[in-house]
């Protein structure tokens, strides 16, 4: 089992990821996987969680080290779910942010408002070693809507289009601790965390 003040490498490389997950995981050193020169996986799956799993092995393996990795993504009902598991890559492979969030708002140009609704969903896979047989797995979902344009500055991602309902805001205008409060992987961390002392409980019982 993890503990206290142990290094996890982060199969990210993503800043604002770092952020959100060290604010959460307060009692691990989470490192980002490019210390250990882990070379990036291919995101092969289809689904949030396949990758999640895929991205931690290879970062496990490289590092000798628990691993923890996240796959997560913005689903738009009236675009079928999509860009879903692609979200990051929308507008191509070493697309930005900005170049993301201009491709989804071109792809819903003309939709009103009542059909705009949108959720992100996070999922977290955590090794404690490669060949982890079992992954602690958790996940979030965050509920709303795309806006017509961007609004804000703070986050990342699609952060600047996701407009927060009971908050009239964007994501990207929301204060780091609100946003981690209520945010798809805010959740899907303090999920984790919730199995991760559930299953200590049980190893010290």
């Amino acid at each position: 089992m993890l503990s206290s003040g142990q290094q996890i490498v982060l199969a990210s490389g993503n800043a604002g990821k770092i952020r959100e997950i060290q604010a959460i995981l307060v009692h691990q050193v989470v490192v980002p996987q490019a210390a250990f020169n882990v070379v990036e996986c291919e995101e092969t799956g289809a689904t949030f969680i396949e990758n999640a799993i895929l991205k931690a092995r290879n970062a496990a393996a490289y590092s000798g080290l628990p691993a923890l990795a996240d796959d997560s993504g913005l689903l738009v009902d009236a675009l079928n779910g999509a860009p879903g598991v692609k979200s990051a890559r929308y507008a191509g492979d070493g697309a930005s942010d900005q170049d993301n969030v201009k491709k989804l708002l071109q792809a819903l140009d003309g939709v009103p408002d009542g059909q705009r609704s949108a959720r992100f969903v996070c999922v977290i896979a955590l090794l404690e070693h490669a060949d982890d047989p079992c992954p602690v797995v958790a996940q979030g979902v965050w509920e709303g809507r795309i806006l017509h344009q961007p609004m804000g500055s703070q986050g990342f991602g699609y952060d600047p289009v996701f407009w927060v309902p009971g908050h009239h805001c964007s994501s990207a205008l929301l204060p780091a601790a609100l946003k981690n409060a209520l945010s798809h992987r805010g959740q899907a961390l303090r999920q984790l965390l919730a199995l991760l002392e559930a299953r200590a409980g049980v190893a010290a019982g």
